[in-house]
């Protein structure tokens, strides 16, 4: 038997450029509540800022603007999923269509930009090619959409998706088998970029069991950690906090834990998550010190020791299961 799905989400976002950065990179959007026919929209982007990416910051734009008109078609559409046979279709178009009409948009976008600001060169220069001037807007993407039935996300290039679900349990259904190396990453600028995408999908049949957050953040916060169990410890952290005091004071607090991530990084750091409602918490004792987001135990070097911007506190059938899609 179906029961109501999740009614209405909230969110958390913030943005902070990288220390001696000239300009912030990311970009990011958080559109609707989740709630009846208006879908909850997150989508976070990160430029790849080098000279050969010289316009990247725009093309990380784009690719967030784009997602926000597809995903919320795509939440529109899914409004009554749970008719039989519907979550099966929607979950192949999300799987297969969806990436490709994703990166045409952005594509177009792109392309587009270039025509109407092509730069000053001599006469005899040439032109460059397609493929050139994608190159120019190069950037990753990382986005989810909810409704009261389903939350699905996409992603290409590094970047993180983190799911606290309803039990606890934090997982991580888009981090790629073998992590990118360097600064080497997949990217929309890529000759078949919707290939590279990756999908999870995940319905919601009961608003108990759905996650309590979603976090989507560029990967200036986990590179903020010496390994991957320090970003794990942030997250499950901020999940404690945010079910002991509530969203005001984490969203308070946020963009100083951003600003130390970036300080770490060096990087360009975007967060943006949503949030399962729960009910008045009651009156909690306050937070030691080293289980506060931002107060690390000691100090410590970039790319040295443990956590660097510490944590808070401390198959199947397609229309009933979660999966994740390369």
């Amino acid at each position: 038997m179906v029961t109501l799905g999740v009614r209405r989400w909230e969110t958390l976002e913030g943005s902070v450029q990288g220390v001696g950065k000239q300009r912030n990179q990311d970009w990011y959007a958080c559109q609707g509540t989740g709630a009846g026919t208006d879908p909850l929209v997150l989508a976070v982007a990160d430029g790849h800022g080098s000279a050969v990416h010289a316009r990247s910051a725009l093309g990380a734009r784009f690719a967030v603007d784009r997602f926000l008109v597809l995903a919320d078609a795509f939440g529109r559409a899914a409004h009554d999923c749970h008719e039989p046979g519907r979550l099966a279709r929607l979950m192949t178009y999300a799987r297969d269509d969806f990436p490709r009409a994703l990166v045409h948009e952005w594509r177009q976008e792109a392309l587009g930009h270039w025509d109407r600001n092509r730069p000053v060169v001599e006469e005899a220069s040439r032109e460059p090619g397609t493929e050139e001037k994608l190159v120019l807007y190069g950037t990753t993407l990382i986005g989810a959409v909810f409704t009261p039935w389903l939350f699905v996300a996409w992603q290409i290039g590094d970047g993180d998706l983190a799911v606290v679900e309803h039990d606890g349990a934090l997982v991580r259904p888009l981090a790629p088998a073998e992590e990118d190396l360097g600064d080497e990453t997949e990217s929309l600028c890529g000759r078949e970029a919707w290939r590279a995408m990756r999908m999870h999908w995940a319905p919601v049949f009961e608003e108990a069991r759905a996650p309590r957050l979603v976090v989507l953040s560029t990967d200036g916060l986990s590179k903020s950690f010496a390994s991957a169990d320090g970003y794990r410890e942030f997250v499950s952290g901020l999940a404690g906090r945010l079910a002991e005091e509530g969203s005001a004071g984490v969203r308070e607090a946020l963009p100083d834990w951003l600003a130390q991530a970036s300080r770490y990084s060096g990087d360009d750091t975007t967060l943006a998550a949503a949030v399962r409602p729960a009910p008045a918490p009651a009156p909690a004792e306050t937070p030691t010190t080293p289980g506060t987001p931002g107060a690390p135990e000691e100090p410590v070097e970039p790319g040295t020791t443990q956590a660097r911007t510490p944590p808070g506190p401390a198959g199947g059938e397609v229309d009933m299961e979660r999966t994740t899609e390369t």
